[in-house]
């Protein structure tokens, strides 16, 4: 019969093959686990993200899409096929791939970042112009429906964009008029 000694490793070798097959059957985590645990809601990304690489020493990541996507919060947002940028706590710097519309204009998303006065917004940078929405429309991951074509954006950095879309914006309205005459 087999020595105590003999159960005690049989003991330990049937412990440690349960212990690997639970581990082994732990799925990887998700993009939008990486989101949610560094403090931002997984909804800012859309569903479907079918591939993505993130340093997590760095927070340097890349997300995929399948389509470049737009999707309806309480502004359009348009994704493109790839999204990237560096995740840290609460916030997302050197943001690419996202785009926001605010009236008839679209605007380059720069960063993202939750108040940390637990005001329950959400900011996204878009150069010299902060816009804030509340945490509670991004929750969960929407759907996107597929774009046809990537917005032209504003980067309000750059004055030559500023004069660009102003040149853009008469052209809608038609040239400058005098709106008052005077007669003789």
């Amino acid at each position: 019969m087999g020595t105590s000694r003999d159960l005690f490793f049989l003991t330990i070798l049937l412990f440690s093959s349960i212990l690997f097959v639970e581990l082994s059957s732990v799925p990887d985590p998700s993009f939008y686990d990486y989101l949610r645990e560094s403090g931002l809601p997984a909804g800012i990304v859309p569903k479907g993200v079918t591939d993505f690489s993130i340093d997590v020493k760095t927070g340097q990541f890349t997300v995929t899409l399948p389509v470049p996507c737009d999707a309806k919060f309480e502004n359009q947002f348009h994704f493109d096929y790839n999204i990237s940028g560096i995740l840290s706590d609460g916030r997302i710097g050197n943001l690419s791939g996202v785009t926001q519309k605010e009236l008839f204009l679209w605007f380059a998303v720069k960063g993202i970042h939750v108040d940390p006065e637990s005001s329950g917004l959400i900011h996204f940078d878009v150069g010299v112009a902060d816009k804030q929405l509340s945490l509670s429309l991004f929750e969960s991951p929407r759907d996107c429906t597929a774009a046809g074509s990537k917005p032209k954006t504003v980067d309000l950095s750059r004055s030559r964009d500023l004069k660009k879309q102003s040149g853009d914006i008469q052209s809608i309205f038609g040239p400058p008029r005098n709106r008052w005459t005077v007669s003789s």
